[in-house]
């Protein structure tokens, strides 16, 4: 086998010298691997939230169209990395085989079903078929494979839960994983996009982080998603909003806070311009975590500037360390968010 990079910049194949997930192109090619990689016989793409919608309004909500600008974008690029959002997303499959460097270094073997934990953005991906589309939950099944590299991570498929289920957990694992680390006891906790799937996966983290001195309270876009949410009784109070509109929502949060504003605001929703609502919901010692994909640095960091707010913004790195365990551990965990999860996502 040849001898491979540990980030695989050995299958860049333009611009020469960038990492693979900048690449504009990369070598899908699975006929052969590289010593240090793992191949995978894909069953089930999750895309990334941001991509899939604005790869669904770009298709007019016609499957077959979707499935043809997915089918586009990888024979471009040798990847799913949606030219308009910059993201991907994650997959779920069977490893196939393992390269030579690899052997005794990992804990993975043949025949192990895995979700990858690192952006189809980056991931070398072939697509012989798309066999479903399940738009309303932002996955794709299809026949076809993909290579993992050896500084990629990975979760096992645990045994205790449906693959489709663990699935649409890990797809957004980051998210409650970090505000575990972010709210502390007594905070006053403010989540954007809290009926969607990370945002019920915050909500429940959030409160149980923040305690009985804290406050949870989440945003909604829809009497549906508003009314689940209330049922689950993770949050202390629920509103539904339009989070692109900051000044009405900034007056109902300066009412729930009576003016005090949040300690720590979670922006998880799939669009555009909700930067302001989330900074101006937060008090200058607070932090905003932009989980979003669809969040804009520019906006964000001048918007900001622009109100004199100095709260600290954290980019949504999609990964911290136990990210995976602590996530499925929620599901565990919540008898509540496994019903409405296995309902939605399984």
């Amino acid at each position: 086998m040849k001898k491979g990079n540990k980030y695989g910049i050995h299958r860049v194949i333009s611009p020469k010298g960038v990492l693979p997930q900048p690449a504009d192109k990369i070598d899908n090619n699975m006929d052969e691997i590289y010593d240090n990689e793992i191949l995978i016989d894909v069953q089930t793409l999750n895309i990334d939230s941001a991509s899939f919608t604005q790869i669904e309004e770009q298709a007019g909500g016609d499957k077959a169209k979707i499935a043809e600008i997915m089918l586009s974008i990888v024979e471009k690029q040798g990847k799913h990395r949606n030219p308009v959002t910059g993201s991907g997303g994650m997959l779920l499959g069977t490893v196939e085989k393992i390269g030579d460097a690899l052997i005794g270094k990992t804990d993975l073997k043949v025949g192990d079903k895995i979700a990858t934990l690192v952006s189809l953005s980056l991931t070398p991906l072939r697509i012989d078929k798309i066999k479903d589309i399940r738009p309303d939950i932002d996955q794709v099944d299809i026949d076809g494979k993909a290579i993992l590299f050896e500084s990629g991570i990975y979760a096992k498929i645990p045994a205790d839960m449906p693959a489709n289920l663990a699935l649409s957990a890990l797809d957004v694992a980051g998210a409650p994983a970090q505000t575990a680390k972010l709210v502390k006891p007594g905070d006053t906790v403010f989540i954007i996009g809290a009926g969607g799937k990370s945002g019920m996966l915050c909500c429940y983290e959030a409160k149980k982080r923040a305690g009985i001195t804290g406050k949870v309270i989440g945003l909604t876009h829809s009497e549906k998603s508003t009314k689940r949410l209330q049922e689950l009784g993770f949050c202390d109070y629920v509103f539904a909003a339009d989070a692109t509109q900051p000044v009405p929502v900034l007056d109902k949060i300066e009412e729930l806070t009576g003016g005090k504003m949040c300690d720590v605001t979670i922006n998880n929703v799939n669009i555009t311009d909700t930067e302001m609502t989330s900074i101006l919901c937060t008090k200058d010692t607070g932090v905003v975590y932009f989980f979003s994909m669809a969040t804009s640095f520019t906006k964000a960091a001048l918007g900001a500037e622009g109100v004199g707010s100095d709260v600290t913004m954290i980019v949504g790195n999609g990964y911290t360390k136990g990210h995976a365990e602590i996530t499925l551990q929620l599901l565990r965990e919540s008898e509540k968010l496994r019903k409405v999860f296995t309902e939605l996502y399984a």
